[in-house]
């Protein structure tokens, strides 16, 4: 017996692993020897390629293909329509399976709307990629990157609101009262 939801239209192909709780709606196709956690929301038209990991509570909005070599870790949110690659130099006359690079977006991060992600480029933890953006390079641990191609152009909070630091470089999330410090290009959380 299947612990989670599949609407009636959605694929899914042999092989995979599917956590409790997780809903695969509409239109979606779920290839080969896919790992997808528990509580995961599949949105409507979705493709998850074959041996695509996904961790736990990762919410695909629509309109989204998740390509081999992809790793998504826990509580990853992809926004609709956002964009994938996994060969940096395609070509449709040239096979290129063997070369498909890994790209692995981090616990917490979250990608906007239409945002493109070349493969290779490892999304940090918490980090926020605005709608839009094209990443090209390694994004940092709660960095906010935005545009084409993608900057940085601040850091934020694990509660998605932007961090300002002061002359000691410490930061409060205005919502969560939790405690940042900013060091050496590196930000990191501070135990209450």
């Amino acid at each position: 017996m299947n612990n989670y939801f599949a609407h009636e239209s959605a694929v899914i192909d042999e092989g995979c692993t599917i956590g409790n709780g997780t809903k695969i709606w509409h239109f979606s196709h779920i290839m080969p020897n896919c790992e997808i956690g528990e509580h995961c929301n599949i949105g409507q038209n979705v493709v998850v390629s074959p041996d695509v990991k996904l961790g736990k509570n990762v919410k695909v909005q629509n309109n989204v293909s998740i390509y081999t070599g992809v790793v998504c870790e826990d509580d990853v949110f992809l926004g609709p329509s956002m964009v994938f690659t996994n060969v940096i130099n395609p070509r449709s006359a040239i096979k290129r399976q063997n070369q498909y690079l890994k790209t692995v977006v981090k616990k917490g991060a979250s990608i906007g709307a239409n945002a493109t992600i070349v493969c290779g480029n490892d999304i940090g933890e918490y980090a926020f990629i605005g709608a839009g953006a094209v990443v090209v390079k390694e994004v940092l641990p709660y960095a906010l990157v935005v545009g084409n191609p993608s900057r940085q152009i601040g850091w934020i909070s694990e509660y998605g609101h932007r961090l300002e630091f002061d002359e000691n470089g410490l930061a409060v999330c205005p919502e969560s009262q939790e405690k940042y410090q900013l060091k050496n290009q590196q930000v990191s959380k501070i135990a209450s």
